[in-house]
Order: C-alpha cells, then structure tokens, then sequence
C-alpha cells in the first residue's frame, strides 16, 4: 500500500514537472517574438534558413553563431541595436519600413496586437517605449539562450 502511494506520488511529481516546463516553454516571450518577427528570414531555429530566406539578395546569417563569431561573447547591445534600429543592417530595411513592421518601434498608438502581459509590465504610464524596451529584450535574451557552445 506504501509502494503504491510512493509511486502515485512520483508520477503526480513528474506529471507536476511535465507541465510546469510546459507552461514555462509556452511562456517564453523571447521565442515568441522571435517566431513572429525574425523567423521568416532567420528560421524557427536561428539558423538563417526561414521560408523566405532563398528570395533575399543576402542570406540571413546563423543568429545562433553570434557569441561563437565573437570570440565566444554574446554581442547582446549590438543586437539590441540592431532591432531597435540605432544599427542598421541593409536588409532590413529602413527605420520607416522596416522588415518586421512597427512591432519594435514605439509610437504612441501601436497599429498591432500587443500582449496584455507586457503593459502590465510596462509601468502606471502604459508607456509604448517601455513595451517595444521588454519586447526588443526578450528577443536578445532569447538569441542569448540558443548560441551555440
């Protein structure tokens, strides 16, 4: 009888832990962002082979190649940059139009869906420079998670 609770509560615990990781995986705003801004041209993987990547006059590099192509550091404010658009990359765009839209540019009356989760975190202000700030953020931190060893 003992054994047999022993195990329920072992598969409860690890049921427990199956979602939890789940849930923490659904929660990775990073990732998300990723996939519907950079993904196209960079790849769900990183790896510069998204859909429309072969239509693109330059390939799109390997982000998950960053830190190894800088001498194992993760050029997390340059990346930074080059969302926000104080760096730019030809194949972005400009900043008036870049690839991705106005989803990391903050004006004051955001024309796309925005997760609510974000303008909880954006502070009494509701301020758009706070939101597109986490959003460009949790992109940086995701490419930082995936760089390859």
């Amino acid at each position: 009888m003992v054994r047999s609770a022993v195990k329920c509560l072992i598969i409860a615990g690890l049921v427990a832990g199956f979602a939890a990781t789940a849930q923490a995986e659904d929660l990775d705003r990073g990732k998300l962002e990723f996939q519907s801004s950079c993904a196209s041209c960079h790849g769900a993987d990183a790896r510069g082979k998204g859909p429309v990547s072969d239509q693109l006059k330059t390939p799109p590099p390997d982000l998950t190649m960053l830190a190894r192509n800088n001498n194992g550091v993760f050029p997390a404010n340059t990346i930074y940059e080059v969302i926000d658009g104080m760096k730019t990359i030809p194949a972005h765009g400009t900043r008036e139009m870049p690839i991705w839209g106005e989803r990391f540019n903050p004006i004051v009356n955001l024309p796309h869906y925005v997760d609510p989760s974000y303008w909880q975190k954006a502070g009494p202000e509701q301020s758009p420079e706070v939101v597109v700030r986490k959003r460009i953020l949790s992109v940086v931190d995701y490419l930082g998670r995936i760089q390859q060893k």
